[in-house]
Protein backbone atom coordinates (compact mmCIF):
# COMPACT_ATOMS: atom_id res chain seq x y z
CA UNK A 1 0.00 0.00 0.00
CA UNK A 2 1.97 3.25 -0.99
CA UNK A 3 1.26 6.45 0.33
CA UNK A 4 1.73 10.02 -1.25
CA UNK A 5 5.34 9.60 -2.79
CA UNK A 6 5.87 6.58 -1.34
CA UNK A 7 5.49 7.69 2.67
CA UNK A 8 4.24 5.35 4.77
CA UNK A 9 3.31 7.38 8.09
CA UNK A 10 -0.29 8.62 8.83
CA UNK A 11 -1.07 12.51 9.90
CA UNK A 12 -4.36 13.42 11.93
CA UNK A 13 -5.87 16.35 11.91
CA UNK A 14 -8.86 18.04 13.89
CA UNK A 15 -10.08 21.36 12.61
CA UNK A 16 -12.82 23.34 13.67
CA UNK A 17 -15.34 24.08 16.52
CA UNK A 18 -14.89 22.09 19.80
CA UNK A 19 -17.13 19.21 20.17
CA UNK A 20 -18.28 16.66 23.09
CA UNK A 21 -16.26 12.93 22.01
CA UNK A 22 -13.29 14.93 20.29
CA UNK A 23 -10.96 13.31 21.96
CA UNK A 24 -12.62 9.43 21.78
CA UNK A 25 -12.17 10.03 18.33
CA UNK A 26 -8.68 11.30 17.85
CA UNK A 27 -7.84 8.38 20.53
CA UNK A 28 -9.55 5.58 18.62
CA UNK A 29 -7.85 6.94 15.29
CA UNK A 30 -4.46 6.66 16.50
CA UNK A 31 -4.93 3.20 18.69
CA UNK A 32 -5.77 1.43 15.76
CA UNK A 33 -2.80 3.04 13.21
CA UNK A 34 -0.48 2.65 16.25
CA UNK A 35 -1.46 -1.15 16.58
CA UNK A 36 -0.87 -1.78 13.56
CA UNK A 37 2.51 -0.62 13.49
CA UNK A 38 2.34 2.59 11.13
CA UNK A 39 3.46 5.76 12.88
CA UNK A 40 0.78 8.26 13.79
CA UNK A 41 1.39 11.72 13.60
CA UNK A 42 -1.17 14.26 15.69
CA UNK A 43 -0.78 17.76 13.96
CA UNK A 44 -1.87 20.57 17.01
CA UNK A 45 -4.33 23.47 15.49
CA UNK A 46 -5.49 22.09 12.53
CA UNK A 47 -4.11 23.20 9.29
CA UNK A 48 -2.67 26.23 10.82
CA UNK A 49 0.94 25.45 11.08
CA UNK A 50 0.88 23.36 7.90
CA UNK A 51 -0.42 25.51 5.32
CA UNK A 52 2.64 28.15 6.55
CA UNK A 53 5.05 25.41 6.21
CA UNK A 54 8.87 26.70 4.28
CA UNK A 55 11.12 23.92 3.48
CA UNK A 56 14.03 26.43 3.77
CA UNK A 57 12.97 26.86 7.58
CA UNK A 58 14.06 24.92 9.65
CA UNK A 59 11.66 25.69 12.53
CA UNK A 60 9.01 25.58 10.13
CA UNK A 61 7.54 22.36 11.72
CA UNK A 62 8.79 21.23 15.09
CA UNK A 63 7.86 17.82 16.94
CA UNK A 64 6.17 18.75 20.37
CA UNK A 65 5.70 22.89 19.37
CA UNK A 66 3.42 21.88 16.34
CA UNK A 67 3.31 17.98 16.02
CA UNK A 68 3.35 15.04 18.32
CA UNK A 69 4.08 11.38 17.16
CA UNK A 70 1.12 9.60 18.98
CA UNK A 71 1.82 6.51 21.32
CA UNK A 72 -0.58 4.13 23.22
CA UNK A 73 -0.61 7.17 26.19
CA UNK A 74 -3.39 8.34 23.92
CA UNK A 75 -6.05 5.71 25.01
CA UNK A 76 -6.15 7.95 28.33
CA UNK A 77 -8.07 10.51 26.45
CA UNK A 78 -11.15 9.24 25.37
CA UNK A 79 -13.58 10.85 28.06
CA UNK A 80 -11.30 13.87 28.30
CA UNK A 81 -12.52 17.61 27.58
CA UNK A 82 -12.06 19.64 24.89
CA UNK A 83 -9.88 18.93 21.94
CA UNK A 84 -5.73 16.69 22.48
CA UNK A 85 -4.65 18.32 19.47
CA UNK A 86 -6.43 21.67 19.91
CA UNK A 87 -8.16 23.35 17.14
CA UNK A 88 -8.42 26.53 14.57
CA UNK A 89 -10.18 27.57 11.96
CA UNK A 90 -7.40 27.82 9.07
CA UNK A 91 -9.09 26.99 5.98
CA UNK A 92 -6.36 26.74 3.28
CA UNK A 93 -9.07 25.60 0.86
CA UNK A 94 -10.90 28.90 0.85
CA UNK A 95 -9.46 30.32 -2.66
CA UNK A 96 -10.39 27.65 -4.17
CA UNK A 97 -13.74 27.99 -6.27
CA UNK A 98 -13.58 25.27 -9.07
CA UNK A 99 -11.09 22.74 -10.38
CA UNK A 100 -9.14 25.66 -12.36
CA UNK A 101 -8.45 27.44 -9.39
CA UNK A 102 -6.70 23.89 -8.34
CA UNK A 103 -4.01 24.36 -10.27
CA UNK A 104 -3.53 28.12 -10.26
CA UNK A 105 -0.22 28.61 -8.09
CA UNK A 106 -1.54 31.95 -6.45
CA UNK A 107 -4.51 29.78 -5.27
CA UNK A 108 -3.21 26.68 -4.23
CA UNK A 109 -0.06 27.73 -2.38
CA UNK A 110 -1.27 26.84 0.99
CA UNK A 111 -2.38 23.22 -0.13
CA UNK A 112 0.87 22.71 -1.44
CA UNK A 113 2.98 23.93 1.43
CA UNK A 114 0.66 21.07 3.55
CA UNK A 115 1.90 18.65 0.62
CA UNK A 116 5.46 19.77 1.32
CA UNK A 117 5.08 19.71 4.90
CA UNK A 118 3.85 16.09 4.57
CA UNK A 119 6.50 14.84 2.49
CA UNK A 120 9.47 16.21 5.01
CA UNK A 121 7.95 13.95 7.73
CA UNK A 122 7.38 11.20 5.90
CA UNK A 123 3.40 11.30 5.93
CA UNK A 124 1.87 9.59 3.05
CA UNK A 125 -1.70 9.84 4.93
CA UNK A 126 -4.15 11.91 5.46
CA UNK A 127 -6.90 11.64 8.28
CA UNK A 128 -9.14 14.63 8.78
CA UNK A 129 -11.75 15.30 11.76
CA UNK A 130 -13.93 18.37 11.33
CA UNK A 131 -17.01 20.35 9.19
CA UNK A 132 -17.80 21.37 5.98
CA UNK A 133 -14.60 23.78 5.39
CA UNK A 134 -12.14 20.95 6.78
CA UNK A 135 -14.28 18.41 4.22
CA UNK A 136 -14.00 20.60 1.75
CA UNK A 137 -10.38 20.65 1.82
CA UNK A 138 -9.87 17.15 2.25
CA UNK A 139 -11.55 16.67 -1.16
CA UNK A 140 -9.11 19.25 -2.12
CA UNK A 141 -5.84 17.53 -1.19
CA UNK A 142 -7.47 14.30 -2.11
CA UNK A 143 -7.83 15.45 -5.72
CA UNK A 144 -3.89 16.16 -5.52
CA UNK A 145 -2.82 12.74 -5.18
CA UNK A 146 -2.79 12.37 -0.89
CA UNK A 147 -4.78 9.75 0.15
CA UNK A 148 -7.24 10.96 2.75
CA UNK A 149 -9.87 9.64 5.24
CA UNK A 150 -12.45 11.91 6.48
CA UNK A 151 -14.71 11.56 9.75
CA UNK A 152 -17.54 14.00 10.17
CA UNK A 153 -17.76 16.81 13.20
CA UNK A 154 -20.16 19.35 13.84
CA UNK A 155 -22.30 19.45 17.10
CA UNK A 156 -24.61 20.78 14.60
CA UNK A 157 -25.79 17.70 12.56
CA UNK A 158 -25.83 19.37 9.38
CA UNK A 159 -23.80 16.04 7.55
CA UNK A 160 -24.71 14.55 4.44
CA UNK A 161 -23.81 11.41 4.35
CA UNK A 162 -24.67 10.54 8.28
CA UNK A 163 -27.83 10.34 10.42
CA UNK A 164 -25.68 11.72 14.06
CA UNK A 165 -22.56 13.16 14.14
CA UNK A 166 -20.95 12.82 17.43
CA UNK A 167 -21.16 14.98 19.56
CA UNK A 168 -24.72 16.31 19.13
CA UNK A 169 -26.50 14.48 21.55
CA UNK A 170 -23.93 15.35 23.92
CA UNK A 171 -24.68 19.00 23.37
CA UNK A 172 -28.70 18.33 22.92
CA UNK A 173 -28.26 17.32 26.77
CA UNK A 174 -26.56 20.09 27.94
CA UNK A 175 -29.07 22.62 26.08
CA UNK A 176 -32.18 20.50 27.58
CA UNK A 177 -30.99 21.10 30.97
CA UNK A 178 -30.58 24.76 30.75
CA UNK A 179 -33.79 25.20 29.06
CA UNK A 180 -35.27 23.18 32.20
CA UNK A 181 -33.75 25.13 34.43
CA UNK A 182 -34.56 28.53 32.43
CA UNK A 183 -38.90 27.09 32.46
CA UNK A 184 -38.97 27.07 35.92
CA UNK A 185 -37.61 30.19 36.29
CA UNK A 186 -39.84 31.52 34.15
CA UNK A 187 -42.69 29.69 35.78
CA UNK A 188 -41.72 31.14 38.76
CA UNK A 189 -41.30 34.70 38.04
CA UNK A 190 -44.29 34.22 34.97
CA UNK A 191 -41.97 35.57 32.58
CA UNK A 192 -40.40 33.79 29.25
CA UNK A 193 -36.99 33.23 28.18
CA UNK A 194 -36.29 33.90 24.60
CA UNK A 195 -33.35 31.05 24.53
CA UNK A 196 -30.61 31.67 21.09
CA UNK A 197 -29.18 27.88 20.44
CA UNK A 198 -26.25 26.90 18.09
CA UNK A 199 -26.63 26.01 14.38
CA UNK A 200 -25.46 28.22 11.74
CA UNK A 201 -27.84 26.41 8.53
CA UNK A 202 -29.98 23.94 10.45
CA UNK A 203 -31.95 23.48 13.30
CA UNK A 204 -31.09 19.95 14.13
CA UNK A 205 -30.15 21.46 17.67
CA UNK A 206 -32.54 24.15 18.06
CA UNK A 207 -35.48 21.18 17.58
CA UNK A 208 -33.96 18.72 19.95
CA UNK A 209 -32.76 20.49 22.75
CA UNK A 210 -36.48 21.98 23.00
CA UNK A 211 -38.27 19.20 22.62
CA UNK A 212 -36.16 17.43 25.14
CA UNK A 213 -36.55 21.18 27.56
CA UNK A 214 -40.19 21.65 27.06
CA UNK A 215 -40.06 24.34 24.83
CA UNK A 216 -43.47 26.57 23.84
CA UNK A 217 -41.87 27.29 20.21
CA UNK A 218 -38.97 26.55 18.64
CA UNK A 219 -37.92 28.66 15.36
CA UNK A 220 -35.03 27.84 12.95
CA UNK A 221 -33.91 28.24 9.25
CA UNK A 222 -36.22 25.74 8.38
CA UNK A 223 -38.84 28.00 9.38
CA UNK A 224 -38.58 30.50 6.94
CA UNK A 225 -39.72 30.56 3.49
CA UNK A 226 -36.69 32.19 1.54
CA UNK A 227 -33.40 34.45 1.97
CA UNK A 228 -35.35 37.10 4.11
CA UNK A 229 -37.30 36.43 7.37
CA UNK A 230 -40.62 38.65 7.39
CA UNK A 231 -39.84 40.12 10.65
CA UNK A 232 -42.97 41.56 11.34
CA UNK A 233 -44.55 37.85 10.56
CA UNK A 234 -42.55 35.94 12.96
CA UNK A 235 -43.10 38.51 15.86
CA UNK A 236 -46.75 38.51 15.17
CA UNK A 237 -46.51 34.96 15.35
CA UNK A 238 -44.59 34.45 18.59
CA UNK A 239 -46.96 37.27 20.38
CA UNK A 240 -49.56 35.51 19.02
CA UNK A 241 -48.25 32.11 21.12
CA UNK A 242 -47.70 34.01 24.06
CA UNK A 243 -51.76 35.41 24.21
CA UNK A 244 -52.84 32.07 22.84
CA UNK A 245 -51.49 30.87 26.14
CA UNK A 246 -52.60 32.96 28.68
CA UNK A 247 -56.18 32.47 27.89
CA UNK A 248 -54.95 28.93 29.81
CA UNK A 249 -53.53 30.96 32.30
CA UNK A 250 -49.72 30.32 31.18
CA UNK A 251 -48.01 33.38 31.62
CA UNK A 252 -44.74 31.72 31.56
CA UNK A 253 -42.28 29.49 28.57
CA UNK A 254 -39.38 29.28 27.10
CA UNK A 255 -38.71 29.99 23.38
CA UNK A 256 -36.04 28.55 21.15
CA UNK A 257 -34.08 30.93 18.24
CA UNK A 258 -31.91 29.30 16.36
CA UNK A 259 -28.84 31.89 15.91
CA UNK A 260 -28.86 30.99 12.36
CA UNK A 261 -31.81 33.18 11.65
CA UNK A 262 -29.26 36.09 11.62
CA UNK A 263 -28.17 35.20 8.02
CA UNK A 264 -32.18 35.51 6.99
CA UNK A 265 -32.78 39.00 8.83
CA UNK A 266 -33.56 41.64 6.51
CA UNK A 267 -30.83 44.20 5.39
CA UNK A 268 -31.78 47.34 7.82
CA UNK A 269 -31.41 44.95 10.70
CA UNK A 270 -28.41 42.17 9.95
CA UNK A 271 -25.35 42.57 11.69
CA UNK A 272 -22.36 44.37 9.86
CA UNK A 273 -19.18 42.45 11.87
CA UNK A 274 -18.24 39.52 10.04
CA UNK A 275 -15.34 36.82 10.13
CA UNK A 276 -12.48 36.55 7.92
CA UNK A 277 -14.30 34.53 6.04
CA UNK A 278 -17.02 36.42 5.62
CA UNK A 279 -19.88 35.21 8.08
CA UNK A 280 -22.22 37.26 10.39
CA UNK A 281 -20.37 36.17 13.74
CA UNK A 282 -23.36 34.57 14.92
CA UNK A 283 -22.54 34.76 18.95
CA UNK A 284 -22.26 38.58 18.61
CA UNK A 285 -24.98 39.05 16.30
CA UNK A 286 -27.89 38.19 18.98
CA UNK A 287 -30.53 37.35 17.00
CA UNK A 288 -32.72 35.95 20.28
CA UNK A 289 -31.97 39.92 21.54
CA UNK A 290 -33.50 41.58 18.17
CA UNK A 291 -36.38 39.01 18.54
CA UNK A 292 -36.97 40.08 22.52
CA UNK A 293 -37.06 43.41 22.11
CA UNK A 294 -39.49 43.33 18.91
CA UNK A 295 -41.95 40.87 20.63
CA UNK A 296 -41.85 43.43 24.02
CA UNK A 297 -42.75 45.97 21.77
CA UNK A 298 -45.21 44.25 19.94
CA UNK A 299 -46.81 42.89 22.94
CA UNK A 300 -47.17 46.37 24.58
CA UNK A 301 -48.73 47.62 21.64
CA UNK A 302 -51.32 44.92 22.00
CA UNK A 303 -52.36 44.78 25.03
CA UNK A 304 -51.16 47.67 26.99
CA UNK A 305 -49.00 45.81 29.32
CA UNK A 306 -44.82 45.03 29.57
CA UNK A 307 -43.99 41.39 29.36
CA UNK A 308 -40.41 40.47 30.62
CA UNK A 309 -38.99 38.63 28.47
CA UNK A 310 -35.34 37.42 29.18
CA UNK A 311 -32.42 36.69 26.56
CA UNK A 312 -29.98 33.79 27.18
CA UNK A 313 -27.81 32.50 24.99
CA UNK A 314 -27.11 28.63 25.01
CA UNK A 315 -24.11 27.54 22.92
CA UNK A 316 -20.46 27.42 24.17
CA UNK A 317 -21.19 25.69 26.76
CA UNK A 318 -22.42 22.59 24.75
CA UNK A 319 -19.19 22.07 23.34
CA UNK A 320 -16.60 20.89 25.24
CA UNK A 321 -19.06 18.92 28.21
CA UNK A 322 -18.07 15.01 29.20
CA UNK A 323 -19.54 13.05 26.20
CA UNK A 324 -22.15 10.94 26.92
CA UNK A 325 -21.80 6.98 26.13
CA UNK A 326 -23.53 6.99 23.41
CA UNK A 327 -20.99 9.64 21.66
CA UNK A 328 -18.11 8.30 22.90
CA UNK A 329 -19.08 5.06 21.23
CA UNK A 330 -20.10 6.68 18.14
CA UNK A 331 -16.75 8.62 17.82
CA UNK A 332 -14.41 5.68 19.22
CA UNK A 333 -16.56 3.83 15.95
CA UNK A 334 -15.71 6.62 13.38
CA UNK A 335 -11.99 6.35 14.75
CA UNK A 336 -12.00 2.81 14.03
CA UNK A 337 -14.03 3.17 10.72
CA UNK A 338 -11.03 5.72 9.56
CA UNK A 339 -8.72 2.29 9.79
CA UNK A 340 -10.98 0.18 8.39
CA UNK A 341 -11.55 2.25 5.51
CA UNK A 342 -7.24 2.53 5.26
CA UNK A 343 -6.64 -1.59 5.39
CA UNK A 344 -9.73 -1.62 2.59
CA UNK A 345 -8.21 1.04 0.26
CA UNK A 346 -11.07 3.15 0.43
CA UNK A 347 -9.64 6.55 0.81
CA UNK A 348 -11.09 9.89 -0.51
CA UNK A 349 -14.29 8.95 1.39
CA UNK A 350 -15.83 9.58 4.67
CA UNK A 351 -16.33 7.41 7.34
CA UNK A 352 -19.93 6.66 8.14
CA UNK A 353 -21.99 4.50 10.06
CA UNK A 354 -25.33 2.89 9.23
CA UNK A 355 -27.93 0.64 11.51
CA UNK A 356 -25.75 -0.35 14.20
CA UNK A 357 -22.96 1.36 13.60
CA UNK A 358 -21.61 -0.77 10.72
CA UNK A 359 -19.07 1.49 9.38
CA UNK A 360 -19.19 2.73 5.51
CA UNK A 361 -17.70 4.55 3.30
CA UNK A 362 -19.11 7.37 1.59
CA UNK A 363 -16.84 9.04 -1.31
CA UNK A 364 -15.92 12.86 -1.45
CA UNK A 365 -18.18 12.57 -4.53
CA UNK A 366 -20.98 12.62 -2.81
CA UNK A 367 -20.76 15.11 -0.25
CA UNK A 368 -19.25 17.95 -2.75
CA UNK A 369 -20.66 20.25 -4.71
CA UNK A 370 -18.90 19.30 -7.93
CA UNK A 371 -19.34 23.16 -9.88
CA UNK A 372 -18.71 25.39 -6.07
CA UNK A 373 -16.47 22.85 -4.49
CA UNK A 374 -18.17 23.31 -1.17
CA UNK A 375 -19.77 20.81 1.04
CA UNK A 376 -23.74 20.17 0.95
CA UNK A 377 -25.45 20.82 4.19
CA UNK A 378 -28.23 19.00 5.62
CA UNK A 379 -31.09 20.84 7.58
CA UNK A 380 -34.00 19.45 9.38
CA UNK A 381 -36.48 18.28 5.79
CA UNK A 382 -39.58 20.51 6.42
CA UNK A 383 -42.52 18.23 6.17
CA UNK A 384 -40.22 14.92 8.10
CA UNK A 385 -41.73 13.18 10.92
CA UNK A 386 -38.81 15.44 13.11
CA UNK A 387 -40.08 18.24 12.11
CA UNK A 388 -43.55 17.44 12.68
CA UNK A 389 -42.72 16.05 16.06
CA UNK A 390 -41.29 19.29 16.54
CA UNK A 391 -44.98 21.42 15.36
CA UNK A 392 -46.66 18.45 17.20
CA UNK A 393 -44.93 19.38 20.76
CA UNK A 394 -45.76 23.10 20.85
CA UNK A 395 -48.86 23.26 21.61
CA UNK A 396 -49.87 25.43 24.28
CA UNK A 397 -50.47 22.97 26.52
CA UNK A 398 -47.64 21.16 26.02
CA UNK A 399 -45.91 21.80 29.16
CA UNK A 400 -49.15 20.15 31.77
Amino acid sequence: MEGFKGNKKVAIIFSGGPAPSSNAVISSVALNYINAKIPTIGFFYGFEFLEKFDSSDRFSLVEKNHYEILDISISRIRNRRGVYLKTSRSNPGKLIKNEKDLKDPEKNNKLKNILNGFDSLGIGYLVTIGGDDTLKTANLLSLMGLPVIHIPKTIDNDYYGIPWTFGYWSSVQTAKESLLSLKADSESTNSYFMAEMMGRKAGWITYAAGLAGEAVMMLSTEDIKGDVMDIKKVTSDIVDKILEREKYNKYYGVICIAEGLADKLPEDLKPKERDKHGNIILATAEIGRTLRDLVCKLYEERTNRKKKIIYKQIGYETRNIPPISFDVVLGSMLGFGAFKLFDREEFNSMVSVSGNFSIIAVPFSELIDEKTMLTKLRNVPRGSDFYELKEALTFKLNDD
